[in-house]
């Protein structure tokens, strides 16, 4: 098992980063959504890595295998964890791919170190640029929503995540566009992860502004989103994104829900090595 060290905790321990590392070739990194963990990019890694490029796959501290520290759930400290990967791996040209809060980390990142190293970057179902509901953003989601999710969680975690892993992927009393199987494994997946980063990314993806970071991006863009996203919505995100990055390419899922790296997976996985491989 691979770590990088991504300097220490408010207690002095090392905060320590997982990551695989599939392939040869131009390197491409996954940032994962919440409440999963790198696993989540299961087909579109293998995919990438057979089409000649070199995957990139970590977990975001508090999830997966990497360290569970007590704070730090913040994306000013999730860009400086994934500048401390790439910097420890040496990675240049690097295609960035984040999925739902992940593409915050990829927006932060550029706006806070720029992009020498980046060739590339891709929103898949994001959350930039700017979630929330508030004078200067009308249009987004009420804080009530989010504060439903914080009580939720608090109240009994698991139930929370049992009942939100079937609105993140449209299941519906005749929609069934995922396995039982798959719902076991999300479930799982999210009920491993740290309670206290389940909590605080809750208010890290929904109330940070990353429209000022997005101002700034020069580097070829990539923006997928399903139009039946009923965790992200399309209108508040996607849509915004593509426009506010006027050279971005903008595919839209029809049909699709968040969770579209499983439900659309074939599609995405040959978007992503169709942009990435350029």
């Amino acid at each position: 098992m691979a770590y990088i060290k991504a300097g220490n905790d408010t207690a002095g321990n090392p905060v320590n980063i997982f990551y695989e590392d599939w392939g040869q070739g131009n390197p491409v990194v996954l940032i994962h959504g919440w409440p999963l963990d790198h696993t989540m990019w299961e087909h579109q890694a293998i995919g990438l890595a057979k089409g000649g490029l070199r995957v990139i796959a970590y977990d975001r501290r508090g999830f997966g295998r990497s360290s569970r520290p007590w704070t730090g759930y913040d994306y000013d400290t999730f860009a400086a964890d994934l500048n401390a990967l790439l910097e420890e791996l040496d990675l240049n040209n690097v295609t960035l791919a984040g999925f739902s809060m992940g593409g915050g980390e990829i927006a932060r990142y550029l706006g806070t170190y720029g992009d020498a190293r980046i060739a590339r970057v891709a929103f898949v179902s994001a959350v930039p640029p700017f979630l929330l509901q508030t004078d200067s953003n009308p249009n987004g989601v009420p804080q009530s929503v989010f504060d439903g999710m914080q009580e939720g969680i608090i109240k009994d975690r698991f139930d929370f995540l049992q009942g939100f892993s079937k609105s993140f992927y449209g299941v519906g009393m005749i929609s069934h566009p995922v396995s039982q199987g798959v719902l076991d494994w999300t479930f799982t997946v999210a009920g491993l992860a740290a309670p206290n980063a389940t909590r605080d990314c809750v208010t890290a993806f929904s109330a940070t502004d990353f429209r000022a970071d997005l101002q700034g991006v020069k580097v070829p863009t990539l923006v997928i989103h399903g139009d039946k996203d009923a965790t992200v919505p399309f209108e508040v995100s996607g849509e915004l994104t593509a426009k506010m990055i006027p050279h971005a390419e903008l595919k839209v899922y029809k049909g699709a829900p968040h969770g579209l790296f499983f439900t659309d997976k074939d599609q995405l996985t040959a978007d992503l090595l169709a942009f990435a491989g350029r």
